[in-house]
């Protein structure tokens, strides 16, 4: 195991800045000494740097934060390191910390800073951080549930947990604010030289603000129909993601620790290509295999395993490192200073619109065209621009394949990629395809799995968690150790929010199977 990095650092109660950003040397030794707590000015140079440290937060600690949970739980991977129990449902809460921590340490801090002092005065600049608010902690709340939102980064000794209903009602006020702000600022360029997204691009801010919208808009269709399609229908109309132009991606310089986060963890043989993937992705003969994952070292042919195998079964010739496909080569450490970070793609929007057009929303285009657009955005994205190809895979009749495993596992579903006759099929379709178009991001691909029951995803092989009997999937991560021992008033409150027990077999409060 590589080197893993643990914290335990109490949930901030209150604002500090990024440490190393107003140490100098200076004469003003009297002066500074007043108050070395106190920062008296605060000018777009220091937000922009303070901004620039909240896009990275995402994305910090990858291994312990997604790797080892989002990732294996979506099936993108399956682990081949026997010293890992994550794949079978096991709880690592020390190492959970790496996901939950950087969110409350580092980016509420710089966002909260920005978002109050920018207020009336900086408008563009505290829509951005508004909209990056949302996009970080949509990322918490749906691990958990409630969680310490809006009380985060306040002077308490008990950092209240709040139902995961009205974080949404929050996530969609805040995204409609910051449109409608950006809107009336489409000529400035805020923390443009910061800015590793979109370089103070508004328009382009504007489109992530209403496509993330769109995607929290989903997320509450079972549970809350008729805000959900409120909300998809004012993110359409106020212009989502719609060319691979649009793709949020952050960059990184190559600088100290300004590197891709997933590419940096790789190289280490601990993980592969997922049976599911495998089915699918050699079904469909999927031109993007080649874009995802590269041929296994021993056999040279695109070969994945099950998750949850114990780990007799991973030291099996069948289930090691060398026999299974590895990521492609822009994921591998060599080119971490390098590929920028996956945030979210313009293909995500299309498959959105496209379920959403299946529910009755206006979106702006049938199911079938935008589903089909979809496919060819994402086609595109990955670097597959031949028309014909294009077509061809959309109109195949080609199905998941079973991918001659240990376990002899069946093909994964029998559901082809040409448009099928029913909203049920349709829908598979539609979000079998998301799940392929949003890879790497396995923390969207396991929320929308937990929402929509799609793709279809081989059980684990075997489970270590109780709660979680082998031949179901697990539905959340329950409150961590960490919360327990520093803020554990809150946390027993916080699980009569839940609608069950502190259990990973519960379902959030948008999961209605």
């Amino acid at each position: 195991m590589k080197s893993i990095k643990l914290y335990s650092i109490k949930l901030l109660s209150g604002v500090t800045l990024i440490g190393t950003l107003f140490n100098s040397c200076t004469d003003n030794f009297e002066e500074i000494n007043t108050n070395p707590t106190k920062i008296t000015a605060l000018g777009t140079g220091e937000y922009g740097m303070m901004f620039a440290k909240a896009e990275s937060v995402p994305f910090a600690s990858y291994q312990i934060s997604q790797n080892l949970f989002a990732d294996l739980y979506a099936q993108y991977f399956a682990l081949t390191a026997s010293y890992f129990q994550s794949d079978r449902y096991t709880m690592r809460f020390d190492w959970l910390t790496g996901h939950w921590n950087p969110p409350y340490t580092q980016g509420v801090p710089q966002l909260k800073t920005i978002i109050e002092a920018t207020e009336g005065e900086l408008p563009a600049e505290n829509a951005l951080a508004k909209i990056w608010w949302v996009y970080m902690f949509h990322r918490v709340t749906d691990y958990y549930g409630p969680i310490p939102y809006f009380q985060a980064g306040t002077d308490s000794k008990v950092i209240a947990y709040d139902p995961q209903d009205k974080i949404y009602d929050d996530f969609f006020k805040k995204l409609a604010e910051a449109t409608e702000v950006l809107n009336a600022n489409k000529d400035k360029k805020p923390f443009e030289k910061y800015d590793a997204i979109y370089a103070g691009d508004v328009n382009k801010w504007i489109k992530f603000a209403n496509t993330l919208r769109l995607r929290l808009a989903m997320r509450i269709s079972d549970v809350d129909p008729a805000r959900a399609k409120t909300e998809a229908e004012a993110a359409v109309a106020g212009g989502v993601m719609m060319e691979v132009t649009d793709d949020a991606m952050l960059k990184v310089s190559g600088k100290g620790n300004d590197i891709n986060t997933f590419n940096q963890i790789t190289n280490w043989n601990e993980f592969r290509m997922s049976a599911s993937m495998e089915s699918v992705l050699k079904g469909y003969g999927d031109p993007r295999i080649s874009a995802y994952f590269q041929p296994a070292e021993a056999t040279g042919t695109y070969e994945g395993l099950r998750n949850g195998l114990l780990p007799a079964q991973q030291g099996l010739t069948l289930n090691l490192p060398a026999q299974n496909s590895n990521v492609a080569a822009r994921f591998t450490v060599a080119n971490q200073n390098t590929n920028p970070q996956d945030v979210m793609h313009a293909a995500e929007a299309y498959f959105l619109r496209s379920e959403g057009a299946l529910n009755g929303w206006n979106m702006g285009g049938t199911a079938q065209e935008l589903y089909e657009d979809g496919i060819r955005t994402s086609m595109i994205q990955w670097g597959t621009t031949d028309e014909a190809a294009i077509t061809a895979y959309i109109t195949s009749a080609a199905t998941p394949v079973a991918p001659q495993d240990q376990q002899n596992s069946p093909a994964l579903s029998d559901i082809p990629v040409k448009w099928e006759a029913t909203p049920e099929r349709q829908r598979e379709q539609i979000n079998t395809q998301k799940w392929l178009a949003l890879y790497p991001d396995g923390f969207e691909a396991w929320a929308n799995f937990r929402r929509s029951d799609y793709p279809r995803l081989y059980p684990v092989v075997a489970s270590d968690n109780a709660d979680v009997p082998t031949g179901t999937f697990i539905k959340r991560i329950p409150f961590i150790t960490l919360e327990k021992q520093t803020n554990g008033p809150a946390v027993t409150a916080a699980e009569a929010l839940l609608g069950g027990p502190d259990k990973a077999s519960t379902p959030l409060w948008w999961d209605k199977d």
